[in-house]
């Protein structure tokens, strides 16, 4: 009979193979397990079996070792691999800074990352045509740019050619064709 993992498991391997930073989750090819019934909601909420995970420290701990395989995303440990279901983006850029010319986002798991080549900031629009903005911020891992951040990098926004966009660590990244700007 096979043992169904729970998240209990998972925290305690999590906190084994996270000592001194981030565990190596793209060197990991364990077993699936099947999934768990864990969800994180567009804004960014965790939930387990139905409640939202209210401990910080929980979210955060599960977050390093999430990892995304296609459109699929797990939680992995050396041993294990599970599915849990994301709504949007697994996290949530929160704020950010600029500073010298590169833009550092902040995500509500504790991340920071630095918009530059390997980790841009693009923008989807769905068919009414609303701005979702995202940002990758590791292994595969985006946090959706939240609505206040959004509006601040629109206002320090530029035209460069066909496009108004952002730059960032010297690249220049979308946000929209210039001649749909308005007057």
């Amino acid at each position: 009979m096979a043992v169904m993992p729970d998240a209990n498991a998972l925290a305690e391997a999590a906190r084994a193979a996270s000592k001194g930073g981030l565990p190596p989750v793209e060197k990991w090819d364990p077993p699936f397990c099947g999934d768990i019934d864990m969800q994180i909601r567009r804004d960014g909420t965790w939930f387990y079996e139905g409640t939202p995970i209210g401990r910080h420290r929980l979210v955060r701990l599960f977050s390093t070792i999430l990892k995304r395989e296609g459109d699929a995303y797990f939680l992995v440990t050396p041993v294990e691999k599970v599915g849990i279901t994301v709504e949007d983006a697994p996290f949530i850029a929160v704020d950010f800074t600029e500073d010298d010319g590169t833009l550092t986002f902040a995500t509500n798991v504790g991340d920071r990352v630095s918009a530059d080549a390997d980790h841009p900031i693009r923008v989807e629009r769905d068919e009414s045509g609303e701005p979702s903005p995202y940002v990758m911020v590791r292994r595969g891992l985006e946090a959706r740019i939240d609505r206040k951040s959004f509006y601040r990098l629109v206002d320090r926004g530029e035209v460069e050619g066909d496009w108004f966009g952002v730059r960032s660590a010297g690249v220049f990244f979308p946000i929209v064709p210039a001649d749909e700007l308005p007057d």
